[in-house]
């Protein structure tokens, strides 16, 4: 019998080198939560709470028995059960190394190589980087790619971290290339075919860091696997483990009896290893277990054999075993037995990230029964067997299709356990293969895996056997029966493929609605996977002389896949003068001022914060209706659930239920009815966060649906439903200039939204004073006087008693502006009501769902242009989906209006913007703030216009160019476009963008199934705020006694590096060493009534009022100075002091008076313009959809750069936002408007293997900027339009492969590119096959807002 009612086991566990026993341990509780909440070690962080970012990481170890050594592993703590953990060591980021003692050499190298911006990703990437140290102190750069790929950062683009890193790669490993860590970077040499300019200018540089004088690897610095451990291990090892939670049992039996004797008495209780499986269906979907089994304590579950036939794993085997077991096997057998072992290692290096292939376990890959898992299709068509056990006996079950009758069923009885499954050696006269495509090749679910086997007669070309399996095309695994029969005993040629593509056809039948979308997608990979199936099969056995099918040459490449290559390239500046004081820091690439903290996890972002006495959670309670009237919101349920408090609603507010901004209202909760699926109805206060959403769940809202609802921009059209203003400007006479042109072109694009994904979600801590109704708020926010007003307004208490706090954010993107002002004053309201402290921590699906991101574009155009590529006329007319309240949409189309023009000098042009009004939730400023979009559409202008001319795109852009020395914009602001000429031509020429472009000719002419292409675009975009009076900052620097400075400002941290600006430049005014001033918080308290930090206006605005404070305190400081030239600086200091000079000043920076007349359509909209060039390379497999990133070159204008470092940081950073924008990133909604895409598992931003393997970013030498401080240039948003190059590269590539078909020009392509898009935009016969026979009348999974 299983002893489920004996006492609970004592769970004992190491965390840095601590004891941790916990005597009532609770199954539910993850490390992640035990972590932050009860060992106070808040430097590991929750960035989505399903294993899916990497901002969790830490190290366990534990001692295998099996292999008789200690195991160093990473793990996501937010899926890592605490109670798995017995006799385990932890070690954090905090156990790494620290400020305070001393930092390990990885914290160290990160900082160094600038490798940090927001920082919350920097944790995770250290201990994924550490973990790897301690297994293989030289490692390659394949092992740190393999060691990263399951960590996302949104900031830095990655090659940063990487450079960092790469210095702990051994110089055996290397060849001369400074990617394996030795050897002059290949880039400097030239060889790369990169034109430089270095050698004759001497005053570029390419050196960011001293990277020669870091710390050295030292072992004795790790701490050891604690010794009472191994004890424990051996002395214990056979007795079961159990803990009872309040909800949930979970025992840990280690004999393979007792699992069995559990799993009869108890057959619905589901088996667990990683919990990567129902860790998520736990959070995401509300699955409750009353028992869980842990298996992994049981030796026959985790070993891993070689017999006669091949090898048995055992069903608790982790991924990574296999993987490294396999590796090594391979490396020793003969090719010809390897090749289904080849085909699994294949299949692991794509399955999820590092620290989930160390979790997860090979039966419970194949056993959660989902088809998009890649295991279930490879080992079905490798004829692997499982053996499965229970008290009754062993049985055996053939890995096919009828393992799974069901989606998450299985054909296992329910008292039966899998004990191991066996996968046999190939045999000869086998050929075997494994094709996947998701979103992303690396880290993301397949859309579609395939695998296939066939088996021959010996000497012959003859089919004996074939298998052909496909996940991702149905509820379940899918075997091609029909084809596999039919094809036994056809000899394979070009009969047989003709025949296999009609079968497969008929085989598939995937639904219009099936999970996921992308039915005819999905159908045209599965054809088309065979056909790679076909060639590489022909290919072999033309090589074993049995087969006279003779493919073109052409055909050969598209057998290669990808190779994920770890990103290089050159970054160049241009130094600063011999004559400035070499103690000035103006100019140089200091490392930003938290770099050192980020990386040891001491630095501190909102949730954080310890604890405050009596703090309570708040959870909110969102519509599930698009549009309906709320009959009653009944709470009842909630209250009675254990630890809550209060559940509170617009009756509660004892202000105002609003936010007010630019005079438009939005409620903070909705009260009579609701406009969109994800609306804020009421919100649950109780003790823990757990019971706090768990009591959310449970309150029921009654509705009344109401009509109309609609969610697309072109339902909004037929609706005439559009928010005011709309907004016009006009330069020349487009109608008159139209009737005059050579040519007409009528065609639109469509630019889908994006999430911002800041790796930290939204959420604040209000805390009450308890006297004077005061109240502080440490919240994550880009605009805290927004946020102090907002929450003023809903308590009914003036500002001054509002005091927000922000210390730094977690990114931002402009996401962080509107939405945390509400959430904001919710939570405060709930403070308020309770007189207790409340925070607030959205949950990642929860944030998508409520702060929704970018707005989707419409772009309509008629242009008229001549046969030369001359544009002379074009109207435009944009449209946005404002979703349901008018937020930010207004400014955001006014951005995208102003911008239409990019560099073009188009003398008849006319510009519309109309949002419009849907049942979405609202959409709000992201990174670009519309100028994106509105860049985009006139680049698709330029981009069709030269396909119809038969032109180059550049060229024709060239031709179109701004070019005098005085120009004006279509809204008639005067500028010089020379830089942005300069940085056109100094793009294409680095780029060596004429020999590429022949090389690409000659590639595409030369390949059928690939193609390549390449684009460049220019940029003009504006910097500041079009409303003057948001073009303002603030500043007090305070010096104390000691000679130190305090320097605090109006502008928030969030990764662009403004407080480590703001110090260089006090350094250089003060004259002190930046180590002298600190920046502690942005407060309201120090500095009232603070613009946003946005629009690429920060270091601007706050850098000009922190130099005038400072030149302030230095006026005032200089008759002392003069009167005692050889004081010291403290001196100086104290004598100001004891002659009463007041030693703290304010400044104050007043910006230009921008502005627009809409009415006229004319004005000086921005304080001055930053430029850019861009030109990338992609190729595209034409089969599959999926591309490459090859090389991408940026040279951008910032002026005189006052720190190169952070500048190119936010260069390479933003073009990798934008390549999520314009290749990956898909949000997808359903007909009745629910967001799908909530969480990282379905919506995928750009990881490491999609940053171009080249990446060039050099800085306009001789470039000034008599505007803004010092010369230089914002920078923070114009980069993110270069990942539109991207997009026109792919089409150029695509257009490449519909000509060689015989389909004309032009064709529709709207963004993202997804690898959907492209395989479907490459038509050809496979594509035709999939095309699918239907009536119409059926209900799309997703649509296209």
């Amino acid at each position: 019998m299983s002893d489920l009612n004996a006492v609970s086991r004592e769970l004992i566990f190491f965390v840095n080198g601590k004891k941790m026993i916990e005597k009532n341990a609770d199954p539910e509780e993850v490390l992640l939560s035990y972590l932050r909440r009860k060992a106070g070690l808040t430097g590991t962080k929750y960035g989505c709470g399903t294993g899916g970012c990497g901002a969790c990481t830490v190290m366990v170890s534990s001692y295998s028995g099996h292999q008789e050594r200690v195991m160093h592993y990473t793990v996501n703590a937010c899926l890592q059960p605490i109670v798995t953990l017995h006799g385990a060591a932890v070690v954090t980021v905090e156990g790494v190394g620290s400020t305070r003692t001393k930092l390990h050499p990885v914290q160290e190298r990160i900082a160094k190589a600038h490798g940090t911006q927001c920082g919350f990703c920097t944790p995770g990437m250290v201990m994924s980087m550490y973990t790897l140290l301690r297994n293989k102190p030289r490692p390659t750069m394949e092992d740190i790619k393999e060691a990263l790929c399951g960590n996302i950062c949104r900031c830095t683009g990655y090659r940063p971290i990487i450079d960092g890193f790469k210095t702990f790669c051994g110089r055996e490993e290397t060849s001369g290339c400074c990617q394996n860590g030795g050897g002059k970077c290949c880039m400097e040499n030239g060889t790369n075919g990169s034109k430089s300019n270095s050698d004759e200018e001497s005053d570029i540089s390419q050196e960011f860091s001293p990277m020669d004088d870091l710390l050295p690897l030292d072992p004795s610095q790790d701490l050891i696997f604690p010794p009472e451990l191994l004890i424990m291990e051996k002395k214990f090892s056979g007795d079961a483990l159990h803990f009872q939670g309040q909800r949930v049992s979970l025992v840990a039996p280690s004999e393979l009896l007792h699992l069995l004797e559990l799993k009869a008495e108890h057959p619905s209780a589901p088996l667990t290893v990683g919990n990567t499986t129902i860790g998520p269906k736990r959070l995401l979907k509300g699955v409750h277990h009353p028992l869980v089994v842990y298996v992994g304590r049981i030796s026959e579950l985790r070993a891993v054999t070689w017999g006669e036939n091949g090898l048995t794993v055992g069903a608790a085997c982790s991924l990574s075993v296999l993987k490294e077991e396999l590796e090594k096997a391979v490396a020793e057998m003969e090719e010809e037995r390897a090749r289904a072992y080849r085909l699994i290692l294949q299949t692991l290096q794509c399955l999820a990230g590092k620290q989930i292939r160390n979790m997860a376990s090979v039966g419970g890959n194949l056993l959660s029964a989902d088809s998009k898992y890649d295991l279930g299709s490879v080992m079905a068509a490798l004829d692997c067997t499982l053996h499965v056990i229970s008290k009754d006996g062993m049985r055996d079950i053939h890995m096919n299709e009828k393992l799974f009758p069901d989606f998450g069923k299985t054909s296992l009885r329910p008292n039966e356990v899998l004990l191991s499954i066996d996968i046999p050696y190939s045999k000869p006269w086998e050929s075997v293969a494994w094709y996947r495509q998701a979103q992303r090749r690396e880290f993301a679910f397949a859309i579609v895996n395939a695998g296939m086997k066939v088996a021959v007669r010996e000497g012959t070309d003859i089919v004996e056997s074939l298998n052909v399996y496909y996940g991702g095309v149905g509820s379940t695994l899918v075997k091609c029966g029909r084809t596999c029969q039919q094809l036994v005993g056809r000899r394979w040629g070009e009969d047989l493929l003709t025949d296999a593509c009609r079968f497969i056809k008929e085989d598939v039948d995937v639904s219009l609605s099936i999970h996921g979308g992308r039915a005819e997608y999905r159908k045209t990979l599965a054809i088309s996977f065979f056909f790679k199936f076909y060639m590489q099969v022909a290919l072999e056995m033309r090589e074993r002389g049995v087969s006279d099918v003779d493919l073109p040459l052409e055909y050969l490449s598209a057998l290669k896949p990808f190779k994920n290559e770890v990103p290089q390239g050159q970054q160049s500046y241009q130094l600063v003068s011999e004559a400035q004081p070499s103690a000035d820091p103006v100019g140089h690439p200091s490392m930003h001022q938290s770099a050192f903290q980020q990386a040891t996890g001491e630095a501190k972002y909102y949730d954080d914060l310890p604890p405050v006495k009596g703090e309570l959670f708040i959870f909110m309670v969102t519509s599930t209706r698009a549009h309906a009237k709320i009959i009653n919101i009944d709470p009842s349920e909630a209250l009675k659930m254990p630890g809550v408090v209060t559940c509170i609603s617009a009756g509660d507010v004892p202000g105002a239920n609003r936010r007010l901004f630019m005079n438009y209202t939005e409620e903070l909760f909705a009260t009579e009815e609701v406009i969109c699926v994800g609306q804020i109805i009421c919100a649950v206060v109780a003790e823990s966060r757990e019971q706090a959403r768990r009591a959310a769940e449970t309150v029921q809202i009654t509705y009344q649906d109401l009509q109309p609802v609609f969610f697309t921009i072109q339902d909004a059209i037929k609706h005439k439903s559009f928010f005011e203003p709309r907004r016009k400007v006009e330069r020349g006479d487009v109608d008159a200039a139209l009737k005059m042109a050579e040519q007409i072109l009528e065609d639109e694009i469509y630019m889908g939204g994006q999430e911002h994904f800041y790796m930290e979600t939204q959420g604040l801590i209000a805390v009450p004073k308890g006297e004077n109704e005061e109240m502080d708020l440490f919240v994550s926010t880009q605009h805290a006087a927004l946020t102090q007003e907002v929450v003023g307004t809903a308590l009914g208490i003036a500002s001054n008693k509002i005091t927000c706090h922000v210390k730094r954010l977690g990114g931002g993107f402009g996401g962080k502006v509107m939405k945390i002002a509400s959430l904001s004053a919710i939570t405060a309201v709930a403070a308020h009501k309770t007189g207790r402290a409340v925070r607030c921590c959205l949950e990642r699906g929860d944030d998508m769902l409520i702060t929704s991101g970018r707005h989707p574009f419409l772009g309509k155009y008629k242009v008229g242009y001549n046969r030369d590529g001359t544009i002379i006329a074009a109207d435009i007319i944009y449209y946005s989906n404002g979703g349901c309240t008018l937020d930010e949409s207004s400014f955001i189309m006014d951005k995208a209006v102003l911008h239409m023009d990019n560099g073009y000098k188009i003398p008849n042009l006319r510009g519309r913007g109309v949002v419009c009004k849907t049942y979405l939730p609202s959409y709000t400023a992201f990174r670009g703030f519309g100028g994106p979009q509105g860049l985009t559409v006139i680049e698709s202008v330029l981009h069709e216009v030269a396909v119809r001319c038969g032109l180059p795109p550049e060229k024709v852009r060239d031709m179109n160019m701004y070019r005098e020395e005085l120009c004006h914009t279509h809204y008639k602001q005067p500028f010089c476009p020379t830089n942005m000429v300069r940085c056109w031509d100094e793009c294409l020429e680095r780029a060596d963008y004429q020999e590429r472009l022949r090389s690409i000719q000659l590639f595409n002419s030369a390949n059928r199934w690939r193609k390549r292409g390449i684009a460049a675009v220019p940029q003009k975009f504006g910097v500041g705020f079009s409303k003057g009076f948001y073009n303002q900052g603030a500043a007090l620097v305070n010096i104390f006694k000691d000679g130190s400075v305090l320097v605090t400002h109006g502008g928030t941290e969030m990764g662009q590096g403004i407080h480590t600006k703001a110090v260089q430049i006090a350094s250089r005014v003060l004259n002190v060493p930046m180590a002298s001033i600190f920046i502690k918080e942005t407060c309201t308290g120090n500095v009232p009534n603070a613009a946003p930090s946005a629009a690429s206006f920060g270091t601007d605005s706050v850098g000009m009022a922190v130099k005038d404070a400072c030149e302030k305190l230095m006026r005032r400081l200089k008759p002392l100075m003069e009167k005692n030239p050889r004081n010291t600086w403290k001196q100086w200091v104290n004598d100001a002091f004891f002659q009463k000079i007041s030693l703290s000043a304010t400044g104050f920076f007043m910006g230009p008076p921008t502005n627009v007349d809409w009415e006229k359509g004319e004005g000086a909209a921005y304080y001055y313009f930053t430029y850019g060039a861009c030109c990338s390379e992609v190729e595209i497999d034409c089969l599959t959809g999926d591309h490459k990133n090859i090389r991408t070159d940026i040279v951008m204008d910032v002026g005189k750069s006052i720190n190169p470092a952070l500048d190119i940081g936010q260069v390479e950073g933003g073009f990798v936002q934008g390549v999520g924008l314009y290749t990956i990133e898909e949000l997808q909604f359903s007909p009745a408007g629910v967001l799908l895409t909530r969480g990282p598992s379905q919506y995928k931003v750009p990881a490491l293997c999609d940053v171009p393997a080249q990446l060039n970013v050099h800085l306009l030498a001789d470039s000034e900027n008599p505007c803004a401080i010092y010369m230089s240039k914002g920078v923070g948003e114009p980069p993110v339009f270069f990942g539109a190059t991207l997009f026109f590269a792919i089409k150029a590539a695509i257009a490449e492969a519909r000509r060689e078909r015989g389909l004309g020009e032009p064709f529709p392509l709207s963004s993202p590119a997804t690898a959907e898009k492209i395989r479907m935009a490459c038509q050809d016969q496979f594509t035709e096959m999939a095309s699918p026979q239907t009536n119409g009348t059926a209900t799309p999974w997703c649509i296209q807002v």
